[in-house]
């Protein structure tokens, strides 16, 4: 029989397919052995010899995050940071690198300190412009551009087909943090990207009970295999029992992220129009400033992420939080319920983060519900 041709979404959903081939399980186990028996003759014809280097619990997990990026490649870390980082690690000191000013606030610090301390060359740009990517870009030196898009927290986004010839033409690689777009609206390699990073703690799980990072790399070569290397030799794996967890939160990824995009577009119109907001920020508004762009490379919907600007500034943004019942005040995005988080009392002095904004991670609950309690904690705060 002719196998089908099936979408990303049915191969996430049935996590490609596979089934095991003596229990008929649909549902891969949990291969807990950190150690493999070696041939007679002193080989592995296994293709495994020690589970820090690959275990066969990865193999479905990156075997469908690959599949769905349409990558060649795919590498599950311990954490988004242990992913992120070594990108960073798999280059050599002197080497210089452009990133967003607007990140993720851990790596940014990541990359002002130790990065630069260990000799890499960093330059913060405003990746949501190309220009000033193309600016900061040194030909012969620049060996990596680093950018997400939508950016956390304030949701700009960068050009990523732009920002591929930018870094190509100047002899460097092109990463992308995809983690808020996910591979359900926004497919990296397909616009010229050589690396996509996910911290998988976030969408690909689903249900903020895993800490999980991952790579895709768009092709199986040297600087691919340096990635490897670098997760084994400094023990950045995920454990057995994560590995499972993550695939199966991305079997149910497509309906969860429909789902979050709907709502999130519901809710930003609707606050839009509140009277105790200053402004929405939110890739699917046609005021937004990177909305063209963001309808380019984003198909089915603008993502579960937007921020809202309090009327009244700090304090208001603050009071707003404490006073939610339905959303949960917590720090990460991308889980099946509702989260709000005063995003500059986190990242602290130096963030570009407005402080009169909350960030909202948009879940699966009704969105009536949602917004029914965003309002009374915007009028409450405002009262108060």
């Amino acid at each position: 029989m002719t196998e089908p041709k099936l979408t990303a979404a049915s191969l996430a959903a049935q996590a490609m397919g596979w089934v095991d081939p003596v229990t008929k399980a649909v549902v891969p186990p949990i291969h807990m052995s950190s150690t493999y028996v070696r041939d007679e003759d002193n080989g592995y014809r296994s293709g495994r010899i020690y589970a820090r280097a690959d275990n066969p619990t990865f193999d479905q997990a990156e075997t469908t995050l690959a599949a769905l990026e349409g990558g060649a490649r795919a590498l599950v870390f311990s954490s988004g940071m242990s992913a992120a980082t070594a990108c960073f690690l798999a280059l050599a000191p002197g080497d210089h690198v452009v990133a967003p000013k607007v990140m993720y606030w851990s790596l940014r610090n990541w990359l002002a300190g130790f990065a630069r301390q260990w000799g890499l060359a960093v330059d913060f740009v405003d990746a949501d412009r190309s220009d000033a990517i193309a600016e900061a870009v040194r030909p012969g030196a620049t060996r990596l551009v680093w950018i997400e898009t939508p950016a956390n927290p304030t949701w700009s986004v960068t050009d990523i087909a732009a920002a591929a010839t930018i870094a190509h033409r100047a002899g460097a690689l092109l990463a992308v943090d995809s983690t808020v777009a996910t591979p359900v609206l926004t497919r990296p390699i397909e616009h010229g990207a050589d690396i996509v990073m996910h911290s998988a703690t976030k969408y690909l799980n689903g249900h903020s009970d895993i800490i999980a990072g991952a790579l895709v790399g768009a092709r199986d070569d040297e600087h691919w295999q340096k990635l490897r290397t670098i997760r084994a030799q400094l023990g950045t794996i995920l454990g057995q029992t994560e590995a499972w967890l993550l695939l199966r939160g991305m079997r149910t990824l497509f309906p969860r992220v429909a789902w979050a995009c709907r709502s999130a577009e519901t809710l930003a119109e609707r606050l839009a129009a509140h009277p105790m907001v200053a402004e929405v920020l939110y890739p699917g508004l046609p005021g937004f400033a990177g909305h063209a762009a963001a309808k380019r490379q984003m198909a089915g919907g603008f993502g579960g992420m937007l921020s809202v600007r309090a009327r009244g500034g700090e304090r208001a943004a603050i009071a707003t939080a404490a006073r939610v019942a339905l959303w949960k005040r917590a720090t990460s995005l991308g889980g099946v319920e509702s989260l709000i988080e005063h995003r500059a009392s986190i990242e602290g002095p130096g963030t570009p983060c407005p402080p009169d904004l909350l960030r909202l991670s948009v879940g699966v609950e009704d969105a009536g519900d949602l917004f029914d309690d965003l309002d009374q904690a915007l009028r409450r705060a405002h009262n108060a």
